[in-house]
C-alpha cells in the first residue's frame, strides 16, 4: 500500500490547512459517510504528529501518513490524491 499525491494536491493542503514545513497530514478511517472501499466509513483527514504510522510519505516539505490502526479500511489499496481542477479540491482514488 503506498499514498501517491500530486503536486497541486500538496499545494491544497498546504494553503487549506495552512501548512508548514514539517507539519504532518494523516489520512484515518472515519465513520460515517460514503467511500467505495467501506460501506459506512469516509476517508478522515487532520493535521497531528504520527503516533504509529504505517504508510508515510514525505512531499514539498510535508509528511502525509497512515496510522497502523487505519490501514483496515484501505483493503490492499494504494491512496491517490490528485486535484481536481473544476471542483478546486483533492479528489481520492484508491487502487489495487
Amino acid at each position: 500500500m503506498n499514498i501517491i499525491i500530486s503536486d497541486q494536491a500538496v499545494k491544497w493542503y498546504k494553503d487549506e490547512m495552512l501548512l508548514e514545513h514539517g507539519d504532518y497530514v494523516r489520512f484515518f478511517a472515519r465513520y460515517g459517510g460514503s467511500s467505495p472501499i467501506q460501506q459506512g466509513f469516509s476517508l478522515g483527514i487532520s493535521n497531528e504528529k504520527p503516533v504509529n504510522p504505517e504508510i508515510t510519505v514525505d512531499k514539498d516539505g510535508i509528511h502525509f501518513f497512515i496510522e497502523e490502526k487505519d490501514i483496515w479500511y484501505f483493503d490492499g489499496h494504494d491512496l491517490t490524491v490528485e486535484y481536481d481542477d473544476k471542483l478546486a479540491e483533492p479528489q481520492y482514488k484508491y487502487e489495487k
